[in-house]
């Protein structure tokens, strides 16, 4: 259902060096309408964006990462409004993709009135039902050649991808672009998160000791009881496992290994992680899924050197990179990085033959 629609003309693309060096992206016209589509009676609201001479393009359908992200892959636990699926999104429509990128029901603007009509029913299955719906909403488009839709997403919205993919007998994209993507089980990507901010405190092993323990209750299906020794902030992790409106997605995420799936697709796929991203590790990801797939020859690995975990430009020495990084990702000077923005469109070009 489409609500509105607007035109949009920007002169140069918020990606570091973009300006000048591609001139096309400095005149093409490009415009975005609001769409929307239902999950168990629940809207789920996104946008499409194309360049205005659109006449029979590909289109890339975004799947934003973990928690409350929205479609411009904005959260509220993290300042700012300048997100990198909306900065992508745009960038792609002027090289002649048709986007669309939605807010999860439970992000964005509704999710106070949707979340109490989400609880117990947030599985893999919803995630699955509402990508489904931004498929069919995009190939709904008649500017869309419907044998040519891919799927470019962040973090946690890899393995959403790699799902429809596993069940999809139609409308299969014709590859996917994952970034920042897990390459271990997610209970393990936590936890490494969560050492390699307290491995440094006099007391680091005792906090990992009382962490294990709780989180073996929780596989165990039991209820949660964080130690109240842990610092408040891992407890507010653990309890957020349990509570009702997060199951039980909570458990399948907990458990799920991208590994063991990404060989069951056949699509090409390109995997992008930067080497600032410390969310996860180019190094232990990237190369856990580098091992999975040896024998495979259409899955490219990029690991850019300056790509955060939001493909944000970021110099920083990743020694120096701490958790408090991320509360910068959204500010209005962080620019997308260029390598990234030259390795998806490369490939997705090549993928399409352009």
């Amino acid at each position: 259902m489409v609500q509105n629609s607007n035109a949009n003309s920007h002169k140069c693309a918020h990606v570091r060096g973009v300006c000048g060096d591609w001139q096309m992206l400095e005149n093409r016209l490009i415009e975005s309408k609001e769409v929307s589509w239902k999950v168990d009676d629940i809207d789920v609201y996104g946008t499409v964006t194309a360049p205005v001479d659109c006449m029979a393009c590909c289109g890339v359908v975004f799947v934003a990462g973990s928690g409350p992200t929205d479609r411009d892959w904005c959260s509220p636990l993290l300042p700012g409004t300048h997100g990198s699926g909306k900065l992508l999104a745009e960038m792609l429509a002027r090289e002649g993709f048709v986007t669309l990128r939605y807010d999860k029901r439970a992000s964005g603007p509704h999710i106070v009135e949707n979340v109490s009509k989400l609880i117990g029913k947030i599985s893999m299955q919803s995630h699955l039902n509402e990508l489904s719906g931004a498929v069919e909403s995009l190939i709904s488009d008649v500017r869309v050649k419907k044998d040519c839709v891919f799927a470019l997403t962040n973090s946690e919205g890899a393995i959403h991808a790699l799902n429809y993919l596993l069940q999809a007998k139609t409308k299969r994209f014709k590859g996917l672009v994952l970034t920042g993507a897990p390459g271990r089980a997610i209970g393990a990507v936590a936890r490494s998160q969560i050492l390699a901010q307290v491995k440094a405190l006099p007391n680091g092993e005792d906090i990992m000791k009382k962490y294990d323990e709780a989180v073996a209750d929780f596989v165990a299906g039991k209820p949660v009881v964080p130690d109240a020794s842990l610092p408040i902030v891992i407890q507010q992790v653990l309890l957020s496992l349990t509570t009702p409106a997060n199951l039980p997605f909570a458990r399948e995420l907990w458990a799920y290994d991208p590994t063991r799936v990404i060989t069951q697709v056949d699509e090409p796929i390109l995997v992008l992680i930067g080497k600032k991203d410390i969310q996860v590790d180019w190094q232990v990801d990237g190369k856990a899924l580098e091992n999975t797939t040896t024998k495979r020859t259409n899955i490219t690995y990029a690991y850019p050197e300056n790509a955060n975990h939001v493909l944000k430009n970021d110099e920083t020495p990743r020694e120096q990179l701490t958790a408090q990084a991320a509360l910068h990702y959204n500010e209005p000077d962080r620019e997308l990085d260029q390598q990234t923005a030259n390795t998806i469109i490369n490939w997705l070009k090549k993928q399409t033959n352009q």
